[in-house]
């Protein structure tokens, strides 16, 4: 990956907030003309720095109306069982995230629902699925008080 200058940087700030954006509008709002612009978005995409575009859904408006976060441990610990418990977990279309953290459990799972009766479910076919005995702590968020994608750039 390349270093990132200021319009580079501003670019991004506006897509990750603007992603539909024109390039001449884009182009226009960091003082370039539009193939310069162009330009620096297509680096910016085959360098890896932007992943993708994507629309961002209302869950309500789904009726996943349940977000809970599930912390794993895990009775055993070794790279095999790391990457088959990754294996199991990135088949499950209600996960939405999932890391392999450090501290008092290994894994942070998140999940969105329609009904408390879904997260049953889930929590059965994880703690099914992990290849070895597992424990599990669920909290059911009452609240969503901030949630954002967009990655400071200052």
């Amino acid at each position: 990956m390349h270093a990132l200058d200021r319009i580079d940087r501003k670019i991004l700030d506006i897509l990750q907030r603007q992603g539909r954006i024109s390039m001449t509008e884009l182009g226009s709002e960091i003082g370039l003309s539009t193939s310069p612009c162009a330009e620096r978005v297509r680096r910016l995409e085959r360098s890896g720095v932007i992943t993708g575009y994507h629309a961002h859904v209302n869950p309500q408006a789904l009726g996943k109306t349940v977000l809970v976060f599930v912390e794993l441990t895990l009775s055993t610990k070794s790279g095999e069982i790391f990457d088959r418990v990754r294996k199991e977990l990135m088949h499950m279309p209600e996960v939405l995230e999932c890391h392999l953290v450090s501290g008092r459990f290994d894994y942070l799972v998140k999940a969105r629902l329609q009904a408390m009766r879904e997260y049953r479910d889930l929590l059965g076919n994880i703690l099914q699925r992990i290849p070895v005995p597992c424990q599990s702590d669920s909290y059911v968020v009452m609240e969503e008080v901030k949630e954002t994608f967009v990655l400071e750039l200052r």
